[in-house]
């Protein structure tokens, strides 16, 4: 047994110590950071990335030890309350409505805490904890989201922690389920299996996703699953998974009418069919007569509300208030309803234009419909390029990787009196993005000019 021990140590003590560091910056990202402290912060992300990329050089093809390292460095954040996301307080609320029997797309927090007799568990510390926006919207978190929730706070024993470190378990068990799938569907790409770790250790995954409770892990879990499915030709399981992706977050239904083409004509009508079924019945037991009205209300607000970390939406902003003495909160409103016009119509074009039969084909549609979104979106959370990031590891493009680490820029804002963005981090976070795809797509296409000659 010590001989095994000096043996593998003499074999990886330079990625063991790197992963010991890992720990600690996680540890104290974890519990010893305020997200004001951007100058803290940034350097932890710096630090994480440069130990990321090291031990995947080191490791790639020694899948236990990177499998071991990243369910490791998620269980530093198991009894962590998250710090950079206020959102989890929302999520145990709506968990709470979902077990008291009521519709969390049908209650508005600011009129439910007016309540005496409020069956809600901690109902004041979560009300207060989610800030002053949350409570005056409905819940805008899909059906399989709203499970998870009541299951964390059933499982929760009646504490904020105990349903916090219910959700994190869920969010990790998706994550091992993305490798799994993950390594099966580059295999069946003829792609290296090792990519699936720039996913699996990346530090944006492991510190929004493990770290602050987004359940876009979930979400791509049951995405990346689908496509697996599609790979083998079960299109039809695919289609009820597919739909639970949609139902945990709403972000596949983009994605939908690439299948018309996927397909053709024949195959697509009962996939589409099976998609539709699958998400009426689990959506069936929260419709009521105002369900429509209100989700779609709290959704359309994203478009014409809110704005943080936008690209192309900035530059007509400031370009619009300098020159052309634009209202914000009017342009705003303009541009929100013009941005599903065009998000549309970017979508019909590659459904139409491009040949999506071959499943490479479709997943790099996915990638450039899904990233030109975020580039004209007003709101893009660092945890919004998590889907980029993964969609990028099953294509020849890696520019969302390098979206992953610029992002943290965004961080600024969180420590600023109203979010206020710095928008010289904005300029160097998305002129390294644009150069990346910019310099991705001339090589591409240069390979593929050399491949035609041959």
């Amino acid at each position: 047994m010590w001989r095994q021990l000096t043996s593998h140590w003499k074999l990886h003590k330079y990625s063991i110590l790197l992963v010991l560091a890992s720990i600690a910056l996680y540890a104290s990202f974890a519990y010893n950071l305020q997200r004001e402290d951007f100058i803290k912060l940034l350097t932890l992300c710096i630090a994480l990335f440069f130990l990321c990329y090291k031990i995947i050089q080191f490791q790639k093809w020694n899948f236990k030890f990177l499998l071991g390292v990243g369910v490791l460095f998620r269980l530093v954040f198991l009894f962590a309350e998250p710090n950079l996301s206020q959102d989890f307080y929302r999520f145990i609320w709506d968990g709470e409505l979902l077990n008291n029997f009521k519709n969390p797309y049908l209650y508005l927090p600011k009129v439910l805490i007016e309540q005496k007799d409020l069956p809600i568990a901690n109902a004041q510390e979560l009300y207060n904890g989610m800030g002053e926006l949350s409570p005056k919207f409905y819940s805008n978190y899909p059906p399989l989201n709203q499970l998870i929730f009541a299951l964390a706070s059933l499982l929760g024993g009646k504490t904020i922690l105990g349903s916090i470190t219910i959700m994190r378990i869920s969010i990790i068990l998706a994550d091992i389920g993305i490798v799994y799938f993950g390594r099966k569907l580059l295999k069946n790409l003829n792609r290296s299996p090792h990519l699936i770790f720039w996913y699996f250790l990346n530090p944006l995954v492991l510190i929004e996703l493990t770290g602050n409770l987004h359940f876009e892990g979930v979400m791509l879990f049951f995405f990346i699953w689908s496509l697996y499915l599609l790979s083998i030709d079960k299109w039809k399981t695919s289609a009820v998974v597919y739909a639970l992706s949609i139902l945990t977050k709403l972000v596949p239904l983009l994605f939908l009418p690439l299948f018309l083409t996927h397909f053709k004509f024949k195959k697509s009508v009962p996939f589409y069919a099976i998609v539709g079924i699958t998400t009426t019945i689990l959506l069936a037991p929260f419709y009521s007569s105002e369900f429509i009205a209100n989700y779609s209300e709290t959704v359309g607000l994203w478009f014409s509300n809110f704005e943080f970390n936008g690209s192309i939406y900035n530059i007509i902003k400031h370009t619009a208030i300098s020159f052309f003495d634009a209202k914000p909160w009017e342009l705003i409103k303009a541009y929100g309803k013009i941005t599903p016009i065009i998000t549309i119509s970017i979508v019909l074009l590659f459904t139409f234009l491009r040949d999506n039969k071959n499943l490479n084909t479709l997943i790099s549609s996915m990638l450039f419909i899904l990233t030109i979104y975020y580039f004209i979106s007003t709101t893009v959370h660092p945890w919004y390029i998590i889907f980029l990031t993964l969609l990028t590891l099953f294509t020849n493009y890696k520019y969302a990787v390098v979206w992953s680490s610029a992002v943290i820029l965004s961080y600024w804002a969180y420590g600023q009196p109203d979010f206020k963005e710095n928008l010289w981090f904005l300029f160097i976070e998305y002129s390294s993005v644009f150069a990346i795809i910019l310099y991705e797509l001339i090589t591409q296409r240069n390979k593929k000019r050399l491949f035609c000659k041959n």
